[in-house]
């Protein structure tokens, strides 16, 4: 039986520099995902974490990869969910790659199990997050506001 896995894939018109900014500084990240930011110094064996705007931990983790402005690989956990946390660790990789005129961003995130309840839930998370990400970097706004 294979892995469950999430994989999405957006064309967004951008640069990759430009791209690797909003995934990984917290000024930009709050933008588009509904208020929390993310922390890391983006360095393989560096900490990892998302930050809701109370101050509590999403999720947190490792950098496993880190090749700026092309890719990104997180070990992965969820913090707030005690069922999704129990699951453990998932794995995040986010591939940035030129396509004609515009940029290709992939993000792939995968669990060690047979079924996993963390990654259907980042299924329906992932391409609300994306969404934004490319309106904001497209428009300057984003599509979906915080509820």
């Amino acid at each position: 039986m294979s892995k469950p896995e999430f994989v999405y894939v957006t064309y967004i018109k951008t640069t990759p520099d430009k791209l690797w900014e909003a995934l990984t500084l917290p000024e930009m990240t709050k933008h588009y995902w509904f208020g929390a930011h993310l922390e890391s110094d983006w360095k393989a064996g560096s900490s990892w974490k998302i930050v809701f705007p109370d101050g509590r931990v999403a999720d947190s983790g490792e950098i496993l990869e880190c090749d700026p402005p092309r890719r990104i690989v997180i070990k992965w956990r969820n913090e707030w969910s005690p069922e999704h946390h129990a699951e453990g660790y998932s794995r995040c990789t986010m591939q940035i790659e030129q396509a004609d005129g515009a940029v290709k961003l992939t993000v792939m995130h995968v669990i060690d199990r047979e079924t996993s309840k963390f990654i259907e839930a980042v299924s329906g998370g992932w391409p609300k997050i994306l969404s934004n990400l490319k309106s904001l970097l497209e428009t300057g706004t984003i599509a979906l506001q915080a509820k």
